[in-house]
């Protein structure tokens, strides 16, 4: 097949090197960026004369056909058509005639890739954090609905000391806030129009950057055309957003998984979002909570992909930047029906009260309580611990617990452990209901802590400006 550019050549490509070197198959999804940034572009050309006003009505017309085709599935691809940008030209110009090769005056395919993947990523982003904020204010109402509810807090996997459900889950929400804020951040460095740049030197016609910014609602534009076809950073933050993220949702699938277990029984899952065992009827297994840990390295994996690709890289645009779109791509499409999923999975899990309650009946978890009740009686906090541990120790050797000490047992270790005293500190209600600091497990705490959540739960891009 005879290519635009095959004027300097007198053979024909490869078919193999067709293939390799097609990326249609995979940037065919940013058919409408494509097609949004030529329209700004011919607007562009018509302003600088470059373009009667029939000649630009014309392709903007054959254009819009052409994206209104390709949002019904009319048209297919073939590796010849090399990418998106380059099957919209020839479509068009099968289409409206020698006119349509006017479109890419003044432009490169270097340009125009860049432009292409920071109107995606502006809309992408856009619905990630909507889907951030989704799960932010689901992880709010369990906060509300189940105050009160005691479990064991854990460090090293060991229960370490009772805390409330809402303050384990609380935690949470903070993970996901700091994730959309680096989303915004992010989003900034996005919103910065690459068009104009050429395919390294800058366009040779005097075309208004400021005017396709504006139609093209970005906030910037870059300054140097070098940097505006071969940067990339963007996206490398994208992905590395994207993977503390997804680990925030792996640490989180964990506990669900742990809780989910015989072991623990601290919530059910619903049907919905578990499956079952093709050999052993009673199972319920978490599938969506463990494949979404396991998806976890695949975007690991995008991101270390991309690095790499950039590593070696001189300015300006190498062919080699054309791997970018696999990785974005897959790490959009892994990352989004997490967030999806999660949000649906945590409304319908039920907690078990009765089991997390029982759970914290293990005494020796408010042995902290104990050595903060002897220094608060004057001893030094290392005396303290040391005493507390003592305690735990022979408790141990004598298969007893703190409540089934006697007086005289308790005397030896300090004379001023009092029974009924030790048996109100090793209370976990107690226990967690002391512990009112700001950022602590109480219930006046969490109460102050869920205030402070939704005075920082700012709503999503898509919710003020509208969906786009």
């Amino acid at each position: 097949m005879k290519k635009l550019w095959q004027g300097r050549f007198t053979g024909f490509t490869n078919t193999e090197v067709e293939k390799f070197l097609s990326s249609i198959h995979v940037d065919n999804r940013l058919f409408e960026e494509d097609i949004e940034g030529s329209l700004a572009h011919v607007e562009s050309l018509a302003a600088a004369g470059l373009l009667t006003t029939g000649e630009g009505k014309k392709i903007s017309e054959g254009l819009l056909k052409i994206k209104a085709e390709l949002k019904k599935g009319y048209l297919t691809f073939e590796p010849a058509d090399e990418d998106i940008h380059m099957y919209v030209e020839k479509r068009l110009i099968k289409d409206i005639g020698s006119d349509g090769g006017k479109l890419h005056t003044g432009r490169s395919r270097n340009d125009q890739v860049a432009l292409d993947m920071h109107l995606y990523m502006k809309k992408e982003i856009m619905i990630l954090d909507e889907l951030l904020f989704n799960l932010q204010t689901e992880i709010i109402r369990i906060t509300e609905d189940n105050l009160g509810i005691i479990m064991p807090g854990y460090t090293h996997m060991q229960r370490a000391q009772p805390v409330q459900f809402s303050h384990h889950i609380l935690a949470y929400f903070w993970m996901f806030k700091r994730d959309r804020d680096r989303l915004q951040a992010v989003q900034q460095r996005t919103d910065i129009l690459p068009l104009g740049a050429g395919a390294l030197a800058g366009s040779g016609f005097e075309l208004d950057r400021e005017l396709m910014a504006k139609r093209l609602n970005f906030t910037g534009l870059y300054e140097n055309s070098m940097d505006a076809v071969s940067d990339r950073d963007y996206l490398l933050e994208f992905l590395s957003f994207a993977s503390i993220c997804i680990m925030h949702l792996s640490r989180l699938a964990e506990e669900i998984i742990l809780w989910n277990s015989a072991e623990f029984g601290f919530i059910e899952l619903d049907d919905a979002f578990t499956t079952g065992s093709s050999i052993m009827p009673q199972k319920k297994n978490p599938d969506v909570a463990e494949l979404v840990r396991g998806k976890t390295g695949r975007v690991y994996g995008n991101l270390l992909s991309l690095l790499t690709t950039m590593k070696g890289l001189p300015l300006a645009y190498n062919k080699d930047m054309q791997e970018d779109k696999e990785a974005v791509f897959d790490t959009i499409d892994t990352l989004k029906p997490g967030l999806i999923l999660f949000k649906e999975m945590l409304a319908t899990a039920v907690i078990d009260q009765g089991n997390t309650e029982k759970a914290v009946k293990d005494e020796f978890s408010l042995a902290t309580d104990i050595a903060d009740y002897l220094v608060d009686n004057k001893l030094p906090f290392r005396d303290a611990h040391r005493i507390a541990g003592k305690m735990v120790k022979y408790c141990l050797e004598e298969g007893k617990c703190f409540s089934e000490l006697t007086q005289k047992e308790l005397t030896e270790f300090h004379d001023t452990l009092k029974l009924e005293t030790i048996i109100r500190i090793i209370d976990p209600f107690n226990s967690v209901e002391r512990r009112k600091i700001r950022g602590g497990t109480a219930t006046l705490a969490i109460e102050k802590q869920l205030e402070y959540a939704q005075r920082q739960l700012r709503q999503p891009v898509t919710k003020i400006m509208g969906k786009m």
